[in-house]
C-alpha cells in the first residue's frame, strides 16, 4: 500500500444470475459488468461463486444419483472455463478496458479431460494479467459430487498497488485456518464468493452475513460479498416438482449483495432483489487504526498455541 497518498477504494459487488450452461453468453455477461463498474469508477468487482456458467446448485434440492442430475453434470462440464483458456482473454481484456481487478467465480476443468471439475477464483488486474486462481480448498456438501478438492495451494491472494487483494468461496469463508492463513497476507480488499441459493431450511444471506463479518474482522480488511440471484433458466431446468419451484421463486424475490468492514455492513443489500451493482467507497487507513487494537496476524497473537497440533506432523 502507497501511504501517504489517495487511501480510498471504490468497491462493487456483482447480484446477478449466470446464463446457466452457455459460458460463452455469461462470459459476456462478466465483461459487461466489469465494464460498467470501471465507467463509475470502482478499482475492485467481485463475482458470484461458479458464475460461469452457473453454480450447480440443483444438488440441494434434487436426488444426486439418478437423472436428471449426471446430465446435468455433463451441461456443466462442456460449459465449464479451462483456464488459461478464450473466456479468461475476454475478461483480461474487459478488465484492461475497465482498469479495474477482478475476481471472478468459475467452475473450471482441466484441458483436454473428460471428468473433474473445480470451484475457482479467477484474479484479473487492471491490465488484463491473470494474476492467480484459487480452487476451493474441499466442495461444500452435494458439491463434492460435482468438484474435486483444490489443488491450487495454500495461496489465495495477489499483491496489487494498494495492498493484498484475497478471495474465499462460500463456507470457506468460515474456515478459521483458512482465515489466519489469509491474515497473515494483511488483506485490505477479500472478495467473498456465494451462490444463488443452498437447500430448503438454509438461508445463504444470513450464512454470508455471519461469514462475512466474522471474516472482516478478522482480517481486519473489506469484504465484497457477491452472490448470485436464481435465474428463470435454473428454475426451468432443476425446478422438477411444484415444491422445489416454489422454493427457488422465494429465493429469487432476496437482495444479498454486501459490502462489509470490521464493524459491520457498510452497504447492501440492494433495495430489491433484481440485478445490479453494489458500490462503496471504503478508507483503507481506517484498517490500520483497527490494527491499533486487534492485529489477528501481528502484535493480537501467539501462533506457538498450534505447536502441540504439529507434533503428530512432525515426528
Amino acid at each position: 500500500m502507497a501511504y501517504g497518498t489517495d487511501s480510498s477504494l471504490a468497491l462493487a459487488a456483482v447480484q446477478a444470475a449466470p446464463i446457466l450452461f452457455d459460458k460463452a453468453a455469461t462470459t459476456k455477461k462478466v465483461c459487461s459488468l466489469i465494464i460498467e463498474a470501471g465507467k463509475n469508477g470502482a478499482d475492485v468487482i467481485g463475482f458470484p461463486e461458479g458464475f460461469i456458467p452457473g453454480h450447480p446448485g440443483w444438488v440441494e434440492v434434487i436426488p444426486l444419483s439418478g437423472e436428471p442430475a449426471p446430465s446435468l453434470f455433463l451441461q456443466l462440464f462442456k460449459n465449464a472455463v479451462e483456464v488459461p483458456g478464450p473466456e479468461t482473454i475476454e475478461i483480461g481484456k474487459a478488465c484492461k478496458e475497465a482498469s479495474i481487478f477482478a475476481v471472478v467465480g468459475v467452475n473450471e476443468r482441466r484441458p483436454n479431460t473428460t471428468g473433474t471439475l473445480f470451484n475457482t477464483q479467477l484474479f484479473f488486474g487492471p491490465d488484463g494479467t491473470l494474476l492467480h486462481k484459487h480452487q476451493k480448498y474441499v466442495p461444500t456438501v452435494g458439491e463434492r459430487l460435482i468438484h474435486a478438492p483444490g489443488e491450487t495451494g495454500s495461496k489465495a491472494s495477489v499483491t496489487t498497488n494498494f495492498g493484498t487483494l484475497s478471495g474465499l468461496i462460500c463456507g470457506e469463508n468460515g474456515n478459521p485456518l483458512a482465515l489466519y492463513s489469509l491474515g497473515l497476507e494483511y488483506p485490505v480488499v477479500h472478495v467473498a464468493s456465494w451462490p444463488s441459493h443452498f437447500g430448503p431450511g438454509s438461508d445463504v444471506h444470513q450464512a454470508a452475513g455471519t461469514f462475512n463479518t466474522g471474516a472482516a474482522l478478522i482480517l481486519m480488511c473489506y469484504v465484497i460479498s457477491s452472490v448470485a440471484l436464481v435465474g428463470d433458466d435454473a428454475i426451468e431446468i432443476y425446478g422438477t416438482d411444484d415444491k422445489i419451484r416454489d422454493f427457488l421463486r422465494e429465493e429469487q424475490k432476496r437482495p444479498r449483495a454486501t459490502i462489509v468492514g470490521p464493524w459491520g455492513v457498510i452497504a447492501g443489500p440492494l433495495e430489491d432483489a433484481g440485478e445490479g451493482i453494489l458500490y462503496a467507497t471504503v478508507d483503507t487507513e481506517g484498517l490500520i487504526k483497527g490494527k491499533y487494537g486487534l492485529d489477528y496476524a501481528g502484535h493480537y497473537n501467539r501462533p506457538e498455541i498450534f505447536a502441540h497440533h504439529f507434533k503428530r506432523y512432525l515426528s
